[in-house]
């Protein structure tokens, strides 16, 4: 009897115990729940700011109005644009003029593995700027491509397909007029060539890409 009387005694603590326990972690998820949803709201708008200021380096000397965010283009696939994935593209807008088109490919032909580009390209067919988002390149050798690294990714600024003329874009080891970086020349001709393929899809594609752009946002993650 005294055994059994014991038994009880011990079990009541570990019941309690384990309804403490329980407690604790609903207190814990409905205040972790609290803060996230306090917060969402301005972390996404953090995001997204974050996300149209470091589309700014590609707009070089283009005057707009708009937010960027806020007329988006998912180009899906088959396309015959650089990378093998459905592609963004950013308008940039003065009023209701279509001024701008920023185009997020991937050259996939990099030494190391796919180079992520921001390609901005004007309503003339010319270059803003091209900026490096994501690559793998070795270090010291093919990360040149970065601006934070070399200035080599401003050469393409205000160039077109007349300037060079088309059949001139390529390296100039290759017969062509753009500049490459020595010991690193699978990177630099695989940023020229993704280069060009946009700027020939924008030629044949202007108004596909510039029409509905006051449609409705098309998010797109990396």
């Amino acid at each position: 009897m005294t055994s059994g009387a014991d038994d009880n005694s011990t079990q009541a603590p570990i019941w309690s115990s384990g309804v403490i326990l329980a407690v604790i972690a609903a207190v814990c998820t409905t205040l972790v729940a609290l803060t996230y949803s306090l917060t969402e709201a301005r972390i996404a708008a953090n995001d997204r700011a974050w996300l149209e200021q470091s589309l700014q380096p590609a707009l070089t000397g283009v005057v707009y109005d708009n937010n960027l965010l806020g007329s988006t283009l998912v180009i899906p696939l088959p396309h015959e644009l650089p990378g093998n994935e459905p592609i963004l593209v950013y308008r940039a807008l003065l009023g209701n003029t279509p001024v701008a088109a920023l185009f997020v490919v991937s050259a996939l032909d990099g030494f190391s593995g796919p180079i992520k580009l921001l390609i901005g390209i004007d309503d003339t067919g010319a270059i803003t700027a091209v900026r490096v988002l994501k690559h793998r390149e070795t270090p010291g050798l093919g990360d040149f491509i970065d601006s934070s690294k070399s200035d080599w990714i401003d050469q393409f600024e205000q160039k077109s397909l007349s300037a060079p003329d088309r059949a001139l874009w390529a390296l100039r080891r290759d017969g062509g007029k753009l500049d490459q970086v020595t010991g690193a020349s699978i990177t630099s001709r695989a940023v020229v060539k993704a280069v060009k393929e946009t700027l020939l899809y924008f030629e044949a594609n202007r108004e596909t890409v510039f029409a509905m752009h006051n449609s409705d946002t098309t998010d797109a993650a990396e």
